[in-house]
């Protein structure tokens, strides 16, 4: 396989590890608040501690990936991650109620009131949160490396590392609700923070920083003078608007599935299709990378998704949705890479982990913020126009995709 090696392996096997873990627990934790017959806001704010969290965090998780390298933030986004899994656990088992056992002070613990768990959970969702996006900053700038510099080696090892998070969606929920099923939410919780430990298995086939390399990263910066690199500004709107869409399309297809008189069976299709197409165009995005030209492919994606969007609004049958679920899998798919081979020119090497950190802010706090916007306009103006809206500014946006490659040595 172009482009593979051991090192990427063990970088995809971190990643899938780390997201596995907290894609487990944002299930679980929200399924346990509602079992417990908490109201829906409190899971939507637990909900919104996974993405908030690693906004206030990212920019010096970078930082401290550009100075120290691989190995030692990883060990800290285990400890972190799999340390949020047991806290899960442990705030579950001290409010469950427990039958009389020979040690009183045991059966004190075991009767905390359930506030304790929401406390419990909330804390555990933030530690999850930037364990997690920890691993994911530190995973993509050493995977950039990898590439020493190559724009078509860069896409590919994106491509393949891209992989990861649908593995990841799959395996944690799958792996949380068998493990509920089978033994409650406390045994599951604790089985979703062994996860992140399998990540140190291939650490030792991630060849070290020498520390020459990274000494030019001593001296700081501040993050304006990052901004104000050529085609950076340009990169994040485009990566921002692209991010904004898949969490519309997430948002939406439900919504609309409903309006429409759909089945579950067949909104499950829908959002099957698109999970499909994403995973497809990133198997074969690694064969034609030399091929793609970083800039075309941005300005194709976003035109692309814009033409989606319009069709869904059009769509009246499950069929047709899931035509357009599809396109919009192969736009979105193929995004990632060409924006990590965009970024990994522009910024320079002692800063790389800081702009990953940038773009993660600004992915982070979509995912916070966007779902709510889009509630609010969906339910105010009807969701065929919120599809139109979005159309309208991914289309408009393709113009800053055209530059966002300025300043930056790319095949254009």
């Amino acid at each position: 396989m172009r482009g593979f090696s051991p090192a990427l392996l063990a970088l995809i096997l971190g990643q899938v590890c780390l997201h596995s873990c907290m894609a487990g627990v944002r299930v679980a934790a929200p399924l346990l608040m509602l079992n417990q017959g908490h109201p829906a806001w409190v899971v939507g704010l637990l909900l919104g501690l996974f993405a908030a969290a690693p906004v206030t965090t990212s920019l010096r998780v970078g930082r401290m990936a550009d100075r120290l390298g691989y190995h030692r933030p990883m060990h800290l986004a285990v400890a972190l991650t799999a340390s949020g899994g047991l806290l899960a656990g442990a705030s579950v088992w001290l409010t469950s109620a427990a039958p009389h056992s020979a040690w009183a002070a045991l059966d004190a613990l075991r009767s905390l009131p359930e506030w304790c768990a929401f406390a419990g959970l909330s804390v555990a969702a933030m530690m999850c949160g930037v364990g997690a996006n920890m691993g994911l900053t530190t995973i993509q700038r050493t995977a950039g490396r990898l590439a020493a510099g190559d724009s078509t080696q860069i896409t590919r090892v994106f491509s393949w590392l891209g992989l990861a998070p649908a593995l990841s969606n799959m395996i944690g929920p799958v792996l949380a609700g068998t493990a509920i099923d089978a033994a409650g939410f406390a045994s599951a919780f604790v089985v979703l923070s062994c996860l992140p430990l399998l990540a140190l298995v291939g650490m030792r086939w991630v060849a070290r920083e020498a520390p020459a390399a990274r000494a030019a990263s001593g001296a700081r910066q501040g993050i304006w003078s990052l901004l104000k690199l050529p085609g950076l500004g340009r990169l994040l709107l485009v990566n921002w608007l692209l991010s904004a869409s898949w969490d519309l399309h997430s948002f939406l297809v439900p919504v609309l599935g409903h309006e429409r008189g759909l089945s579950a069976s067949a909104i499950g299709l829908i959002l099957g299709s698109f999970a499909a197409a994403v995973a497809c165009v990133r198997l074969v995005i690694p064969l034609l990378a030399h091929r793609l030209r970083e800039a075309q492919v941005l300005v194709g994606a976003m035109l692309t998704t814009a033409l989606a969007f319009g069709g869904y609004s059009l769509a009246g049958s499950a069929l047709a949705m899931a035509a357009c679920s599809a396109l919009l899998g192969v736009a979105l798919g193929c995004v990632q890479p060409m924006v990590m081979t965009v970024l990994h020119h522009i910024a320079p090497p002692e800063r790389q982990g800081e702009a990953l950190a940038v773009r993660s802010m600004t992915i982070n706090a979509a995912g916070a913020v966007m779902p709510l916007m889009y509630g609010l306009i969906g339910g105010a103006l009807g969701a065929s126009v919120l599809l139109w809206v979005m159309a309208a500014a991914v289309a408009s946006g393709s113009l800053a995709a055209r530059g966002s490659g300025r300043g930056a040595q790319l095949k254009t």
